[in-house]
C-alpha cells in the first residue's frame, strides 16, 4: 500500500505517534490533547471530523462518537519539525474534556501560597455520568465508526489505562519518586520533606474536602445549576486530594494501596457494629 506523499513529511514518534493539539477554531483556545496514527490522521483529513488513536485501547477513536461532542475540523497544521499536529476545530456541544468541560486545560498552577498547587478553575457545563449515559452519535460520527470498526470511546486523558489499575499505577510512581530529587516533581518534594509534611498536607486536603462538601450541601441545583455543578466537581476534586495524600503517606511506609483495598474486602458484608467488635 503507498503512503500519501504528505504522510511521510510526519515524524512519528517510535511507536508510530504524533501528539494531535486540538484549538477552537473561532477563539483559539486550546481544547484538548490526544494521539494519533497515520491511519487517524488520513481519516481526520477524510471525513473532516477529528479521529484519534488511544494507547490504551490499541484503537482509533472518533470524538464525540459516545458523548455527541463531535469536532468538525477546519484546518490542520504541521509544527516546524513536523512531530506536532495542530487542529482548528469547532467543538459541537461546546464540550471537548470528559469531565464536563469546554477545555481538558482546566487547572491552573495557584503560586500565592507556601506550596504550588493545582486549582480548577473553570465549571462543568454538563455532568459526565448525562453525556456518556446516552450514545448519541451524529451521522458523521456513525459514518466513522463504520471506517474505522471502533467499537467504544474514549474521550481523553489515553494514557491511562482501565481504573482498577490506577491504584497499582499510583503506586508504582509514588515509589518511584521516593528515589527522585526533591526538585523532579510535588511528591518527591514531600518526601524530601519527611512523614510530618506529608501527613500536614492530608490534613490539610481533608479540612478542604468537609468546606467543599459544606459549599456543595448549600448549593441548588434548581436556582443555579452551574454554581452545582462546579460545587459537586470541587468536592470531587477535593476527595481526590485526600486519597492521592493517603497514598502518599502509604508509600512512605511501602505499603500498596492493595492493602486497603483488601481491608475493605474483609470488611465487606460486616455491620459497622460486628467489625469494630471483631478488632
Amino acid at each position: 500500500m503507498t503512503v500519501p506523499a504528505w504522510l511521510t513529511a510526519i515524524t512519528f514518534n517510535s511507536d508510530g505517534l504524533i501528539p494531535a493539539i486540538a484549538q477552537d477554531h473561532q477563539s483559539g483556545r486550546i481544547l484538548m490533547m490526544a494521539w494519533m496514527n497515520s491511519e487517524a490522521l488520513q481519516l481526520t483529513a477524510q471525513t473532516q471530523t477529528a479521529v484519534y488513536f488511544s494507547r490504551s485501547r490499541n484503537q482509533l477513536w472518533h470524538k464525540g462518537e459516545t458523548s455527541g461532542h463531535t469536532q468538525h475540523v477546519h484546518d490542520i497544521r504541521l509544527d516546524c519539525d513536523a512531530d506536532v499536529i495542530v487542529l482548528s476545530v469547532t467543538q459541537v456541544g461546546g464540550i471537548a474534556c470528559h469531565t464536563g468541560r469546554e477545555s481538558c486545560f482546566y487547572q491552573r498552577l495557584d503560586l500565592s501560597g507556601s506550596e504550588p498547587t493545582w486549582q480548577a478553575v473553570e465549571p462543568v457545563l454538563k455532568d459526565p455520568a448525562d453525556i456518556y449515559s446516552t450514545n448519541s452519535q451524529s451521522p458523521e460520527t456513525t459514518e466513522t465508526t463504520s471506517k474505522t470498526n471502533t467499537n467504544l470511546a474514549e474521550e481523553n486523558h489515553q494514557s491511562l489505562q482501565a481504573e482498577d489499575s490506577i491504584l497499582q499505577q499510583l503506586d508504582q510512581v509514588l515509589s518511584a519518586r521516593k528515589q527522585a530529587d526533591s526538585d523532579s516533581s510535588y511528591v518527591a518534594s514531600l518526601y524530601a520533606k519527611g512523614l510530618n509534611k506529608i501527613l500536614e498536607k492530608v490534613g490539610e486536603e481533608a479540612t478542604e474536602s468537609i468546606i467543599a462538601a459544606k459549599d456543595l450541601a448549600h448549593s441548588d441545583a434548581q436556582l443555579d445549576k452551574e454554581a452545582f455543578d462546579a460545587a459537586r466537581y470541587e468536592f470531587i476534586y477535593e476527595v481526590a486530594d485526600v486519597w492521592f495524600h493517603s497514598l502518599i503517606g502509604l508509600a512512605w511506609f511501602d505499603i500498596e494501596s492493595e492493602a486497603v483495598l483488601n481491608e475493605l474486602g474483609r470488611r465487606f458484608g460486616l455491620s459497622g457494629i460486628d467489625e469494630k467488635a471483631s478488632r
